[in-house]
């Protein structure tokens, strides 16, 4: 099974692809890095709910995706793994 990869904004403007370890409206928990020198991180709704906030080791990344548009996604994830698992 393929890890799914999002790409979130660092506060120097870098853009990171990370692993989601799980998503939901409510959080999304990112991994970053690889093998013995990852970093887990838990995104949160912003107060707009236009995008998700996070730190980890001191820095801020943020993904710009708004809840609804996060909530739309799971429900599309779960739309085509349930097409799937009936044919």
């Amino acid at each position: 099974m393929d890890d799914e990869k999002i790409k979130v904004k660092a506060e120097s403007g870098q853009i990171l692809e990370v692993v989601v370890s799980s998503k939901k409206p409510e959080a999304i928990w990112i991994i970053l890095g690889e093998g013995v020198h990852n970093a887990k991180c838990k995104l949160t709704p912003t107060r707009n709910s236009l995008a998700y906030a996070g730190s980890v080791l001191g820095r801020e990344l943020i993904y710009e995706r708004s809840v609804e548009q996060v909530r739309a996604d799971i429900a599309q994830e779960e739309h085509d793994s349930y097409q799937f698992r009936t044919r």
